[in-house]
């Protein structure tokens, strides 16, 4: 009998994971994991427990009236979580939030194993988790990561895979800082408490070439995207722009440019804003998207990067009339706990 990985997504941006069976229903999957998803009479006739699948493989049988679920909006993904019955893993956008669930987020405990600078532009933090136990997410969310002794938390996006027993995060260095201010001084080995996943910024279901725009540390998602690729042996065509302030602000390079080597169709391109650098491409990122990088509208793009540069790709996007199939972007903005993302 076979078992299938349901990542679950509430509307408040957490997540949760649940195995379900392949004779099981959903709905009895998530109750079986104290989730109450919403549902009246689990008969596939109220349509209270509609729920939106954005990939994965599944059956929905017949047995559910047309006032519930209608042909249109099965062939548009909509499903009935008390009639759906998984045949691969999924993933399925839940129209509540995890509190009127009664779940909610989840902790885990991970320890320093190593901190290195990068200039001082950036730190990449790597925590060991227990491999028996490793984080379940999905390839561009976060965590809110504790830091010690302060009794606040900051927000940062994996960069690693999901799964791994080691877990990493691209840190932006901020002078005064609290995170930055505590990783100066962190030692290996020190304990630390996260909460997560969390976010609706993540790697949808591969059907068309992708666009990745990157904005500074906002590279670190799609880090975790390109391994989550590189290990599927995506074929799509995948153009990743990484656009920075100052030539300093260039790290991990190597990283993103080893997977030409790893992804059939894969290449990158760095863009740096300061004028007087002698990159040679200066400018935004908005200045450095050929039109054939949008295949005609027929792309999926994806976009993290602090707030002015998310609002000017968005309103390129616009000027020019351009139409992605999907556009999922992110900001982050420093110590602000809260992200937004479509």
């Amino acid at each position: 009998m076979a078992s299938y990985r349901i990542a679950l997504n509430f509307e408040d941006g957490v997540t949760r994971f649940v195995e379900c069976r392949d004779d099981e229903k959903v709905l009895d999957a998530a109750f079986r994991n104290k989730i109450n998803l919403p549902m009246d009479c689990s008969d596939g006739v109220c349509g209270t427990c509609k729920c939106r699948a954005e990939s994965g493989a599944y059956d929905l049988g017949d047995d559910f009236i047309d006032d519930a679920l209608t042909a249109d909006e099965a062939t548009g993904g909509l499903v009935l979580t008390c009639q759906m019955k998984p045949s691969s893993d999924c993933v399925i956008a839940v129209p509540t939030t995890s509190a009127a669930c009664k779940t909610g987020q989840q902790k885990f405990a991970a320890t320093v194993a190593r901190v290195t600078p990068h200039n001082d532009a950036a730190i990449v933090l790597e925590l060991d988790v227990d491999p028996t136990a490793a984080p379940v997410f999905l390839p561009g969310q976060y965590v809110n990561i504790d830091v010690p002794g302060s009794g606040q938390s900051r927000s940062y996006s994996f960069s690693s895979a999901p799964g791994e027993a080691r877990i990493g995060f691209l840190i932006k260095k901020i002078p005064g800082g609290l995170m930055s201010s505590w990783l100066e001084r962190a030692e290996v080995g020190t304990k630390l408490e996260l909460t997560g996943p969390l976010g609706s910024f993540y790697l949808r279901e591969v059907q068309r070439p992708l666009l990745l725009l990157a904005g500074g540390t906002g590279l670190a998602p799609f880090l975790s995207m390109l391994e989550v690729l590189a290990q599927a042996n995506a074929q799509q065509k995948i153009h990743l722009i990484y656009g920075v302030t100052r030539d300093l602000d260039l790290v991990l390079v190597d990283e993103i440019e080893a997977y030409t080597n790893r992804l059939a169709n894969f290449t990158c391109s760095t863009v740096v804003a300061d004028a007087a650098s002698s990159h040679p491409r200066k400018g935004w990122v908005t200045q450095h998207m050929p039109e054939e990088l949008f295949n005609g509208g027929d792309v999926d793009v994806y976009l993290c990067g602090p707030p002015p540069m998310v609002d000017a790709v968005r309103k390129h996007l616009d000027d020019t009339g351009i139409v992605p199939n999907s556009f999922h972007y992110e900001k982050f903005t420093p110590n602000v706990l809260a992200k937004e993302a479509a």
